[in-house]
C-alpha cells in the first residue's frame, strides 16, 4: 500500500516574528551578547545564593590584619576586599543586581511614559500634539544634570530615587519615535477602515498602530537599559546615585576612587562588568534593528 506524500511548501509565507527571530540568528555577535547578558542576569538574580560572603559583612579575621587596607585576592576571597574587609566579589553581584534593577526599571518606565505620550500625540494631532511636543521641547532644553542635582537634594536618597529621576529625563527621544510611527501610519487603509467601522481610539492604537510601531520600541528599549546603568553608574561614582551601604557598580568604583593604584581589583572588575554590559546591551539592540530591517532580509 502506497503511503501518501506530504508535500511542504518552502516559500509558504511565514509571520513576521518567525522572519525576525531568524534573522537576529544570524547576528553572531548579538547572540553572543546575549547569552552573556543572560549569565549576568542570572548571577545577579541568584547573588544571594552565589555569594560566598554577605556583601555588607566585614571579614573579623581580615579586619584584624589589614584594618584600612584592601586585601588582594586569596583563595577565600578571590577578588579580594576592600579597605572595610568587605568581599569584592559578593559586592559585584549585589551592585550587578541593583545597577540591572535601576536599568530594567528605568527602561519600563520611560518606554512605557513615551510609548503613552507619543501614541497620543501621534495619533490626535492638532493642538494636543503641539503642547506635547512643546513638553518634550522644554525637557529637552533643561540641562538633566542641573535637575539631577535639584532632585536628589529635593528627595530622599534611595534607588528608587535613582529610577524615579532616570525615568523622568529618558523618555522623550521615544516619545518622538513612536508619534513619527504613528503619523505614519494613521494614515494607512486598514486604519482608515477601522474608524469607517467605528472603533475606538483606544482600540485603534492598541490593536492597530502599537503593533505595527513596536519594532522601534524594541529597539530603543534596548539601548535604553544600558543608558539607564550609565547614568546610574555615573551618579553613584559622583555619590548622587545609591547611597551606601547598597552596593551598585558605581558606587563601587567611587569607593575604588582613593585605590587606583594600589588596590586594581576593586576598580577593574565593576568597571569590566559596566563595560561588558553596556557593549552586550548595544550589540543586541543592533542585531534587532538590523532584525526588523527589512532591506537587510533575504
Amino acid at each position: 500500500m502506497n503511503k501518501p506524500v506530504v508535500l511542504i511548501n518552502e516559500n509558504a509565507p511565514q509571520s513576521p516574528w518567525r522572519i525576525t527571530l531568524r534573522q537576529f540568528q544570524r547576528h553572531r555577535l548579538a547572540n553572543a551578547s546575549l547569552i552573556l547578558l543572560i549569565v549576568f542576569v542570572l548571577l545577579a538574580i541568584f547573588a544571594d545564593r552565589i555569594a560566598p560572603f554577605n556583601p555588607n559583612d566585614i571579614d573579623p579575621r581580615a579586619a584584624g590584619v589589614t584594618r584600612g587596607f584592601p586585601q588582594p585576592p586569596t583563595i577565600e576571597h578571590f577578588l579580594g576586599t576592600d579597605d572595610l574587609n568587605r568581599d569584592v566579589f559578593a559586592r559585584l553581584l549585589y551592585g550587578m543586581r541593583v545597577s540591572l534593577a535601576v536599568g530594567f526599571l528605568a527602561m519600563l518606565i520611560s518606554i512605557g511614559l513615551g510609548v503613552t505620550l507619543g501614541a497620543i500625540s501621534g495619533y490626535a494631532g492638532g493642538w494636543l500634539d503641539n503642547i506635547l511636543m512643546r513638553l518634550v521641547d522644554i525637557f529637552l532644553s533643561v540641562p538633566s544634570f542641573i535637575l539631577f542635582l535639584a532632585l536628589n537634594a529635593l528627595l530622599t536618597p534611595s534607588i528608587w530615587t535613582v529610577i524615579f529621576i532616570l525615568s523622568v529625563f529618558s523618555w522623550m527621544d521615544v516619545a518622538r519615535l513612536v508619534r513619527g510611527e504613528f503619523l505614519a501610519l494613521k494614515e494607512r487603509d486598514y486604519v482608515i477602515a477601522a474608524n469607517a467601522l467605528g472603533a475606538t481610539p483606544f482600540r485603534i492604537i492598541v490593536s492597530h498602530l502599537l503593533p505595527n510601531a513596536l519594532a522601534p520600541v524594541l529597539v530603543a528599549a534596548t539601548l535604553a537599559i544600558p543608558a539607564a546603568i550609565l547614568s546610574e553608574s555615573a551618579l553613584s561614582f559622583i555619590g548622587l546615585g545609591v547611597p551606601p551601604p547598597n552596593a551598585s557598580l558605581g558606587n563601587m568604583l567611587q569607593d575604588a576612587k582613593a585605590w587606583l593604584t594600589t588596590a586594581w581589583w576593586l576598580w577593574v572588575t565593576p568597571g569590566l562588568v559596566i563595560s561588558l554590559t553596556v557593549l552586550a546591551f548595544n550589540f543586541v539592540g543592533d542585531g534587532l534593528r538590523d532584525a526588523f530591517d527589512p532591506t537587510l532580509r533575504r
